[in-house]
């Protein structure tokens, strides 16, 4: 894995270590701890309309500001918690994201009451099955999920965001045919 002449997706940047050690050991692998999952929608939200090495680059700034991605404590947020984020460099300081987060933690609270947790709601969408497919930034899958989720209130969940968050979490694995973490479901 750490061999220079391993083959690794194209978008992986190989001159970014973090984003080396993202590809290799977080990206694609199947997770249902609900505190990663909360970690990385909230995480993919800000991604919108950027890239998403220039979101892991100020990674360990969103856990500080955000308090490790504490759900109990992002849901108490109120206008204090808005603007101390609002003057965070280290952060990206979208008003709309910020404010987005919030709802979305509180959407998701409420989604992990009705279904126990909110890894148990985003795989039930696949019966727990990962899904393999490379080459494409949504999907029938997506636009589902994406769909229910606005229908609850979250914001900053369209069908892009939505499917890059499946690839992050493990739901859709999508390494490239010429990747070594390449897997196909052999059809």
């Amino acid at each position: 894995m750490d061999s220079p002449d391993v083959c690794r997706c194209g978008w992986c940047n190989l001159k970014n270590q973090a984003y080396i050690d993202y590809h290799d050991r977080e990206w694609g692998v199947p997770s249902h701890d609900d505190h990663r999952l909360f970690e990385l929608l909230i995480l993919e939200s800000f991604q919108a309309g950027l890239s998403w090495e220039c979101v892991l680059n100020k990674r360990e700034s969103f856990r500080r500001a955000f308090d490790r991605f504490d759900l109990s404590r992002v849901c108490g947020y109120e206008e204090a918690d808005v603007q101390r984020l609002l003057s965070d460099s280290s952060i990206i300081r979208n008003q709309l994201k910020i404010r987005a987060s919030i709802t979305n933690a509180r959407v998701f609270r409420s989604i992990q009451l009705e279904y126990g947790s909110f890894s148990n709601y985003i795989w039930h969408f696949t019966e727990g099955r990962v899904l393999h497919e490379t080459g494409k930034a949504s999907s029938t899958l997506s636009d589902r999920i994406s769909a229910d989720l606005r229908k609850r209130g979250m914001k900053f969940v369209g069908t892009t965001i939505v499917y890059s968050y499946l690839q992050a979490m493990g739901v859709i694995n999508s390494h490239d045919e010429g990747c070594f973490l390449y897997q196909s479901d052999g059809l």
